[in-house]
């Protein structure tokens, strides 16, 4: 017997991805990132060198993201059977944890400048920061609907927005030196920008984790899949099942079916159709791959060890 097998992509609407809007992303940080660190340099400010080196984490970051976001257009092939769709939540993995060893590498510098703070050249801190708030601003303006629809996008849209909040912070201390002498701020500045890296990126780590490790989605029941399965005349039981995300776009359910009677395949794929529907309508479930049974001698659990 064969595998029932289809899918359902004609209903579904997917928000379109503009790789452009990343491109130039990755060029206005490019720019900043230089000016910052050269700024940083001249001005001695640990704050700007930061917030340049959080830029060059987010160029990395940003090509990385637009090479996954090119790479996961591509069609499959014999070698490739799922093409690249992978590639993006590979992406965000991967810059969400270089936010995390950014921030780390931004403690340590701070912490051991905050007990010897050094005199500031603030007027220039003041004048990139605010090129930082000016270019970051852009660049999250060009991805915000992107990135509510993206895992990758996201990712990226993250980096910039730390970003442009580490130009702000940055842009305070500036000031606050500028008018009062005050050098230590410019190391609390840099712990508050880290401390808030890691925080951005903890929600960022966990949902690309779920998604490689093809944990069931949040937001799916199994038992809740099984009962309305169940309530459709020929269905006997609905058994070793998996539920997982190729990507965020596709949502993919395999398991075997015990049917009731012996029926011919003509009639399983009647049945077939009927549980495909149940399944993309109750449970957004675009991809299904079930494998019809009739009275065979296997594990009947929901969840069987493989």
């Amino acid at each position: 017997m064969g595998n029932g097998h289809q899918h359902n992509h004609v209903h579904i609407h997917k928000h379109e991805v503009k790789g452009r809007n990343l491109a130039f992303s990755i060029l206005l940080n490019l720019v900043i990132t230089i000016a910052q660190i050269v700024g940083g340099l001249i001005s001695g400010s640990l704050a700007l060198i930061s917030d340049a080196l959080h830029n060059f984490s987010d160029v990395l970051s940003l090509v990385f993201s637009y090479g996954a976001h090119k790479l996961s257009r591509r069609k499959a092939s014999i070698s490739n059977t799922f093409g690249y769709k992978r590639a993006e939540l590979i992406a965000a993995f991967i810059n969400a944890i270089t936010l995390v060893i950014v921030a780390l590498y931004l403690i340590y510098e701070a912490a051991s400048r905050l007990f010897h703070p050094e005199p500031i050249e603030s007027t220039l801190v003041i004048w990139l920061a605010l090129l930082g708030i000016v270019v970051n601003g852009s660049s999250v303006l060009l991805l915000k609907k992107d990135s509510q629809h993206n895992l990758n996008m996201k990712s990226a849209y993250l980096h910039l927005l730390t970003d442009m909040m580490a130009s702000v912070a940055v842009l305070i201390g500036g000031i606050l030196m500028k008018l009062y002498g005050w050098f230590w701020v410019d190391s609390v500045m840099t712990l508050l920008i880290a401390v808030y890296l890691i925080y951005v990126s903890y929600d960022l780590i966990k949902s690309a984790t779920k998604m490689l490790m093809l944990f069931t989605p949040d937001f799916i029941d199994i038992k809740a899949i099984v009962r309305e399965v169940h309530k459709i005349k020929g269905v006997n039981k609905l058994h070793h099942i998996h539920v997982w995300h190729l990507n965020e776009e596709e949502l993919h359910l395999e398991a075997h079916l015990d049917c009731s009677e012996d029926i011919k395949m003509s009639e399983f794929n009647v049945l077939l159709e009927k549980i495909e529907l149940v399944l993309f309508k109750k449970f957004n479930i675009n991809h299904t791959n079930i494998q019809p049974e009739f009275k065979k001698e296997d594990p009947k659990d929901f969840i069987v060890q493989d």
